[in-house]
């Protein structure tokens, strides 16, 4: 893949920081050793986790620089893979890579090599001995898919097992909250109901991202297209060595020519018909091999659709179960208010007839109140007659205080 004369990029970055630090020693003095640790400072190196077509994995340190030159990608593309910084769910289909970002796997597919960012995380220690594994069980078997769709497809079905383990983890905590704050409404249910609340929508974003990033692919042919790496490779080995040899046919044609005598107007003739010939022939299996590459990668088209459809089919029921737990809760949360409404109906309709109760036994006290006073009246002559203004009194405070309720009940303010 790289020639022998040139370094390889997957050095260390401590030895190739190291030789540059002394070139800038040499030439600058102590201010090149201050620039080049700003430069390491700057560039630093991380781990990274490479596996080969043969099932191999080794453990890297590389820059930024490295990988940019090795996989031709922009820096932005590298900023998807910092683990800093939280990007959503995403899968780019580059010129020689597949930068893939999902979850905590963070990796470069390309035709030969994946590129995974090193991590203590479970997903991350699982991809890489999965990988690795059906690499080496299927290395003398025929495997239609290529490798960076073999590749591409562990990390879809590790991203969407993940995400359905917390799917079905969230379903078996929440369901039993929600029939609990059912029956029993209170500050600690409400509490978890809430935390509960604030997953769910984490998790369905996560969901969802992954779920529009498939669609997205699945809908864009030139994308997909653009993902199958193997076939480009191919393709342009094969017309590097065409175009080699049509130089080297060249060039002997103009060496034989060179050693023989003036060459007469019909030997040059002859010469410019093979010419002509040797260049439609290229011409021809140029087309050919186009037209040929466009009905391969229609067909390559297809089968990674048909891959990714899969995983289409898995995210999105996934999200539907999801939406079912978020309405569960929203209808939760509505039998919830009307069950505290009709409470505080109750509670109304209670303070109506206590007012109401207040109100009589108030006309009560003011005619008692009245007699009370100290003024002299006929009426206290008589020992009994005050017994029946209480009686009175009493009799027309239950009548009113009837009254009241059966008011209430012409109006329907509360069932009686």
């Amino acid at each position: 893949m790289y020639d022998s004369q040139q370094p390889s990029p997957f050095l260390p970055a401590s030895a190739s920081s190291s030789s540059t630090g002394r070139t800038n020693l040499d030439v600058n003095g102590s201010h090149g050793s201050s620039f080049s640790s700003t430069k390491k400072r700057s560039q630093g190196s991380r781990s990274w986790i490479k596996i080969d077509q043969n099932g191999t994995s080794e453990i890297l340190q590389l820059d930024k620089a490295t990988i940019m030159k090795h996989c031709s990608l922009p820096a932005r593309d590298l900023r998807l893979l910092d683990p800093l910084f939280i990007y959503p769910s995403t899968i780019l289909g580059r010129e020689k890579a597949i930068v893939v970002s999902l979850e905590q796997i963070r990796c470069i597919i390309t035709a030969d090599e994946v590129i995974l960012m090193n991590s203590v995380d479970g997903c991350v220690v699982q991809y890489n001995l999965e990988f690795c594994k059906r690499l080496q069980t299927n290395k003398d078997q025929a495997d239609d898919l290529p490798f960076e769709f073999r590749a591409l497809e562990l990390a879809l079905e590790l991203t969407c097992m993940s995400l359905d383990a917390q799917v079905k983890e969230l379903e078996m905590e929440i369901y039993p909250v929600l029939d609990e704050l059912a029956t029993s409404i209170s500050t600690l249910n409400l509490e978890r109901v809430r935390r509960l609340k604030g997953h769910l929508l984490a998790l369905t974003q996560k969901v969802q991202k992954v779920h529009d990033e498939i669609e997205h692919l699945m809908d864009d042919d030139s994308d997909m297209a653009e993902m199958y790496l193997t076939e480009k490779k191919l393709r342009s080995e094969a017309y590097t060595s065409s175009d080699v040899c049509s130089q080297a046919n060249y060039s002997g044609g103009n060496r034989v020519a060179s050693k023989s005598a003036p060459v007469s107007p019909v030997g040059s003739a002859k010469g410019s018909q093979k010419l002509q010939r040797a260049f439609s022939s290229i011409v021809s299996s140029s087309k050919y091999g186009s037209l040929m590459s466009s009905s391969s990668s229609g067909e390559n088209i297809d089968q990674l659709e048909m891959l990714l459809e899969a995983y289409f089919v898995f995210t999105d029921n996934n999200l539907s179960k999801l939406l079912s737990l978020k309405e569960y809760i929203d209808d939760t949360e509505d039998f919830i208010n009307i069950k505290l409404g009709n409470i505080q109906n109750q509670l109304i309709q209670f303070e109506l007839l206590l007012t109401s109760a207040t109100f009589v036994a108030t006309i009560f006290a003011v005619v008692t109140g009245v007699f009370g006073m100290n003024f002299a009246a006929s009426i206290f002559d008589h020992a009994n007659v005050f017994y029946w203004v209480l009686i009175i009194t009493g009799f027309t405070c239950g009548f009113m205080y009837l009254s009241f309720l059966l008011y209430f009940k012409h109006k329907k303010v509360f069932p009686l």
